[in-house]
């Protein structure tokens, strides 16, 4: 037989064992994932280029804890562009994205758009409610921007990215008690150009108002792979997206308590 001592051992080395072998169990106090987290990307207008950027940079916070889905409707952007602001049909297309991610079962959604940010922020409500939030891209840098000085340089390639952008700035920097200059750099006939091409026309752009500014913010998440290059041409701090984007997704879902 068995004595108490031995048998007693025994079962605490299966119960280890099997705590290890659970992958939704408590190791070493640590909650693991039972399984992935669904995170849905709104595009409208877009590039290979940013895709790729926004899912390398969800995947760096997330890593294998996340499944992405996407949706996009280039036709979102182009109403908007015509009219110069996000139309009712526009914004109907925009909330029919957000309620199809909802229904696949995403836990958080991140707007890519910033020419949409006005109409995601209006949604937040609903969001809320619905308890999926709706993660305007921006918002974290506009932060981080107004953190770092006074005179922000906002540079995008299409006007309607402007004043969305410039919207966050405004409210943030009321949220954190202070005073901003926000100087427009707009880069026209920048958007689809080769890469190479791209860079010496926002060095040029950059240039004529560097002196002017304490910080440079690209709206448009397009324009991240031109941030090292002006910065190191400028000594200026240059912020882009979408890592900032991808931060304020994993933040979202550690409040929500999905993720550690």
């Amino acid at each position: 037989m068995i004595g108490k001592h031995l048998f007693q051992k025994i079962i605490r080395s299966l119960g280890l064992l099997l705590l290890v072998m659970t992958p939704s169990s408590l190791v070493w106090g640590e909650t693991l994932p039972a399984k992935k987290v669904k995170v849905a990307l709104i595009y409208t207008i877009t590039t290979p280029e940013l895709k790729e950027d926004v899912v390398r940079e969800i995947r760096k916070e997330l890593g294998d804890q996340v499944e992405i889905l996407s949706y996009e409707d280039p036709s979102v952007f182009k109403e908007s562009e015509v009219h110069g602001y996000v139309t009712a049909r526009a914004a109907a297309k925009l909330i029919g994205m957000y309620m199809k991610a909802v229904e696949e079962g995403a836990e958080v959604i991140l707007s890519i758009c910033s020419t949409v940010a006005d109409a995601t922020c209006a949604m937040r409500d609903a969001a809320a409610y619905i308890g999926v939030p709706m993660i305007m891209i921006n918002e974290e840098m506009c932060r981080e921007a107004v953190r770092t000085g006074n005179r922000i340089a906002v540079m995008a390639t299409f006007p309607t990215a402007l004043a969305p952008t410039k919207n966050i700035l405004q409210r943030v920097a009321r949220e954190m008690g202070k005073q901003i200059e926000i100087i427009e750099v707009l880069v026209e006939n920048g958007f689809g150009l080769e890469q190479e091409s791209f860079k010496k026309l926002m060095a040029e752009k950059a240039g004529e108002i560097v002196n002017q500014a304490d910080v440079i913010l690209f709206a448009q998440g397009s324009m991240a792979y031109c941030e090292e290059y002006i910065a190191g041409l400028y000594h200026k701090v240059v912020l882009s997206n979408p890592r900032f984007g991808a931060k304020a997704v994993k933040s979202a879902l550690m409040e929500k308590g999905l993720v550690r």
